[in-house]
């Protein structure tokens, strides 16, 4: 066997400059070694192996060490075979650098359990806000907003208060694809395109809330720096949205006596469904509050029956052609669905409750909506069941008797009669009248709202309150069409035009 071959190599212990370095012979291998304790002291180690039994595996078999706890002691160490090899410094940095690698190791799995805990939480609030979603969508809605006003007798009544301002964020697809399943474009003329109205949401800001009850609220938002109406109407209300938002999606619907229509979208406002349908804004608010604050000049009360029948004219009539419009009654005519104008005119508004007829096909639309409309307002025949369902024309003469009922009280705040603003039958029903009451008051004792004899002493008025009366007849066939009552008013206004040049 051959010999193994002898290096001469540096050697020192702890302090290896270059003053204090000698040199060692007969090596086997030469060994550098740089220990630093937990204080961070260096010590510097170099010499020569001579026999392969002498630390050979301690010195050569570990490259490094570095203590992954706070302040353990560290080395490195290396070894090499020719002579004088060893005459270089390790500094900390090596150490540091293989530290580093060595305790990024926790570092990492630290980093990979915080990535998982974060995960989990985004998965459970996920899960949370989906559950609550759910539970707002299927409930009534009591929930969602504040009580009802004292005045519960009608669907969907106002009352009026002060809210904060709200951003609503959109909640994605619309549903207005299911409700127009076949169509991109209103078609009407009357709203906005249908891709557009998608959007709607994201773009208003809701200002101030003007309006609640049971159908939901009416807020006053603002939309490309305008003023608007929203109506958000609560889930369980889906079937008036949809509705409401077919009719004013119908051809040829808009009309000066009508509200304004812009569009319809769905949204979500903490986690909860929410159903918006977005309108012009009229800041002077419904007629039944312009009546509770105001009184009427002769001019005024003129200004808005006429406007009124003209609006109600409008969708009473159908409209034949390649784009017709179909005859529509209202089925909910009252103040509180009629809204003011600057102009003193008005506008007819909420079509929730609204029956379509197309003449040459016969078909008579009620929608889907179940719901009923005003006790207070509902003629006769409706209280009795003895209404012909099947005839649209009955709808309509159902809408002239409750029309009857708001030309009564805009008669009574005429300003000549000083008449304190009351709504019709108030006194003779409770506030929240039921059908039975209702029933007896109209049907059996054949009531209707009080005329005062004063009133028809004024020979300007007179005219009007004959109209009314025939208007409210028990007899749906002996009531006067809106078409009627429109050209009776023209004459009523013309033949005071005359007496005043006189």
């Amino acid at each position: 066997m051959n010999e193994s071959k002898r290096f001469t190599c540096y050697s020192c212990e702890v302090d290896c400059s270059p003053s204090a370095l000698s040199t060692c012979t007969d090596a086997l291998t030469c060994y550098t070694v740089l220990v630093v304790d937990g204080f961070n002291r260096h010590e510097h180690h170099r010499g020569c192996i001579t026999q392969e039994s002498q630390n050979v595996q301690f010195h050569c078999g570990t490259k490094n060490h570095s203590g992954s706890n706070p302040n353990s002691g560290r080395y490195y160490s290396s070894c090499c075979r020719s002579n004088l090899c060893n005459n270089f410094n390790h500094e900390a940095s090596s150490i540091s650098d293989n530290t580093n690698t060595t305790d990024s190791l926790p570092n990492i799995g630290i980093i990979v359990v915080l990535i998982l805990i974060a995960l989990f939480i985004i998965f459970m609030t996920f899960l949370i806000i989906r559950m609550k979603r759910k539970k707002c969508v299927s409930k009534n809605g009591s929930n969602l907003f504040s009580p009802l006003s004292s005045d519960n007798e009608s669907s969907r009544p106002f009352v009026y208060e002060d809210n904060n301002g709200l951003r609503a964020t959109a909640a994605g697809e619309s549903t207005l694809k299911e409700v127009f399943e076949h169509s991109i474009t209103s078609g009407s003329g009357s709203g906005l395109p249908l891709l557009m109205q998608r959007t709607m949401a994201k773009e208003i800001r809701l200002d101030e809330c003007i309006g609640k009850g049971r159908f939901g609220e009416v807020w006053r938002g603002e939309w490309h720096e305008e003023s608007v109406a929203v109506k958000v109407f609560f889930s369980r209300d889906e079937a008036s949205w949809i509705r409401e938002t077919e009719i004013y999606n119908t051809i040829m619907l808009r009309h000066e006596n009508i509200l304004g229509y812009l569009g319809s979208d769905v949204t979500s406002y903490n986690s909860c469904t929410q159903l918006w349908l977005v309108t012009h804004y009229h800041h002077l608010g419904s007629l039944y509050d312009y009546l509770n604050c105001n009184t009427l000049s002769l001019q005024q009360l003129l200004s808005i029956i006429i406007s009124a029948i003209n609006g109600i004219l409008h969708l009473h009539t159908e409209i034949h052609g390649t784009k017709g419009k179909p005859a529509i009654a209202h089925r909910d005519i009252k103040s509180k669905n009629i809204l003011m104008k600057n102009n003193m005119s008005v506008c007819i508004a909420d079509f929730g409750l609204a029956v379509t007829h197309f003449q040459n096909t016969g078909e008579l639309d009620l929608g889907e909506n179940h719901r009923v409309g005003t006790k207070r307002y509902m003629p006769p025949e409706v209280l009795d069941d003895s209404m012909k369902i099947t005839s649209f024309d009955a709808y309509k003469m159902a809408d002239m008797y409750s029309f009857a009922l708001v030309m009564w009280e805009i008669c009574r705040r005429y300003s000549h009669f000083s008449e304190e603003y009351k709504i019709p039958y108030y006194d003779v029903v409770p506030s929240d009248p039921s059908f039975e009451d209702m029933r007896k008051v109209i049907c059996t004792d054949q009531q209707r709202p009080q005329i005062p004899n004063h009133w028809c002493s004024d020979q300007n008025v007179w005219p009007v309150l004959s109209l009314m009366k025939e208007c409210w007849s028990p007899n749906p066939s002996a009531r006067l069409t809106a078409l009627r009552v429109k050209k009776s008013m023209m004459r009523i206004v013309n033949s005071i035009i005359v007496k005043v040049d006189d």
